[in-house]
C-alpha cells in the first residue's frame, strides 16, 4: 500500500469527463517523488502530463500562470485543499490523503500530555480522517477532547500553513494542542496561532514531541525585529504576486498609515521572498510582508532586515501592544 491514496481512479475519471489532452501537475515538495510515476500512468492514456518542478507551498501558490502559459487544459493540484475562488483554468485538487497507523504515535505523546487534561485535535488534510481515531485514543486516556471548526477550512481540525481558525475556534476551551502530521511546521504555527502548549505525534517515524524552544525562539526573535522596525524611517510593502497571496487593499492601507506614521514607504510587487530579493533595495530598513506570513516567521535569521507581518506592523504604528500581540497570537484578526 502506498503512504498517500493519489486517486488515480478519480483522476482518470475527471480527466477524460473534461476531455483534457495536457495536464500540468503540481505537487509540494514531499510528494514530488510520486510525479515520474504519476505522469507514466498519464502518458499510457495518451495524456500528455506537464510536471511543474517549482517549488509548491500551498494551494496558494496554485500554477494558473505557468499553465495559462503552457496552454494546458486542466491543474492537477496534489496535496492541498482549494483555496483560490476564481481558476481560470478547470483545477482538480487530490488531497493525498495518509494510509498510515496512528495508535504509536498518539500514544506516546500521552505522558507529554500528562499536565493537560483538556486536549485540541488539529492536522493538515492528508490526516483529517484520522483525527476520530486519535480522538477515540485521548479518551480513553481520560482526555476531553476538542476538534475545532471555524468553517474557513474545508475540515473540521484541518490547519494549513497560513490558517489556524480551526485552531484557534477551541483555543479557549483547551489546555493544549495535539498536532497529528509529519514535521514541525504546522505545529509551530499552531502554537504561535494559539499561544498554547502544542504537541506533535509523527506517525511517519512514530515519535512524539513538544515545539516549545522552537516556537519560543521565533517569539523572541520577532521582539526582536519589531524593535529594529521601530527605528526604521525607510519602509517596504511586500505585495505578494502569487495567485492566493495577492493582498493589494491590505498593502495600500499599510502603505497610508505608515506614511502618515512619518515612513517614507514604497510597494514592491514579489513572487518569492528571499534574502537575496531584498537585498537589492539597500535603502530600505524595513518590509512589511503582506504575502505568505510565515516567510519572516519562520526565516528570522535568514532575512538581514526585518520582515514583518501585519499584526507585527500593528505593534510599531503602536495600534497593538507587544502584549497584545502574544495574547492574541500571530494569525487572523
Amino acid at each position: 500500500m502506498r503512504t498517500f491514496d493519489f486517486e488515480e481512479e478519480r483522476l482518470k475519471r475527471e480527466i477524460t469527463k473534461l476531455e483534457a489532452k495536457t495536464v500540468l501537475l503540481q505537487l509540494p515538495e514531499g510528494l514530488k517523488p510520486e510525479a515520474i510515476r504519476l505522469a507514466r500512468r498519464l502518458q499510457k492514456l495518451g495524456i500528455l502530463p506537464v510536471i511543474s518542478a517549482d517549488p509548491c507551498y500551498g494551494a496558494c501558490d496554485l500554477a494558473l500562470q505557468d499553465a495559462e502559459s503552457l496552454g494546458v487544459d486542466l491543474i492537477i493540484h496534489f496535496g492541498h485543499t482549494k483555496m483560490v475562488k476564481h481558476e481560470r483554468i478547470p483545477t482538480l485538487y487530490i488531497e493525498a490523503r495518509a494510509n498510515l497507523d496512528i495508535e504509536k504515535s498518539v500514544e506516546k505523546t500521552i505522558p507529554l500530555l500528562e499536565n493537560y487534561g483538556k486536549i485540541g485535535l488539529v492536522t493538515t488534510v492528508q490526516h483529517v480522517h484520522m483525527l476520530e481515531k486519535a480522538k477515540e485514543i485521548l479518551l480513553g486516556c481520560g482526555k476531553t477532547v476538542a476538534i475545532g471548526d471555524s468553517g474557513k477550512l474545508p475540515h473540521a481540525g484541518q490547519v494549513i500553513g497560513c490558517d489556524y481558525s480551526n485552531a484557534k475556534a477551541v483555543a479557549k476551551e483547551v489546555e493544549a494542542f495535539l498536532f497529528l502530521g509529519g514535521g514541525r511546521f504546522h505545529a509551530i504555527g499552531v502554537e504561535l496561532a494559539t499561544r498554547k502548549p502544542t504537541i506533535v505525534a509523527n506517525p511517519y517515524q512514530k515519535t512524539a514531541f513538544t515545539i516549545e524552544k522552537e516556537a519560543k525562539k521565533i517569539v523572541n526573535q520577532r521582539w526582536t525585529a519589531i524593535e529594529e522596525a521601530k527605528e526604521a524611517k525607510n519602509f517596504g510593502v511586500l505585495l505578494g504576486l502569487k495567485i492566493g497571496q495577492k493582498q493589494m487593499e491590505t498593502a495600500l492601507i499599510l502603505k497610508e498609515k505608515l506614511s502618515k506614521a512619518g515612513k517614507s514607504v514604497f510597494l514592491l510587487a514579489i513572487r518569492e521572498i528571499t534574502p537575496e530579493a531584498l537585498l537589492q533595495f539597500p535603502t530600505l530598513e524595513a518590509y512589511v510582508n503582506t504575502a505568505c506570513p510565515r516567510v519572516g516567521l519562520d526565516e528570522t535569521s535568514k532575512f538581514h532586515k526585518p520582515v514583518l507581518t501585519p499584526k507585527e506592523a500593528a505593534v510599531v504604528l503602536g495600534e497593538k501592544s507587544w502584549e497584545q500581540l502574544c495574547s492574541d497570537g500571530w494569525f487572523g484578526n
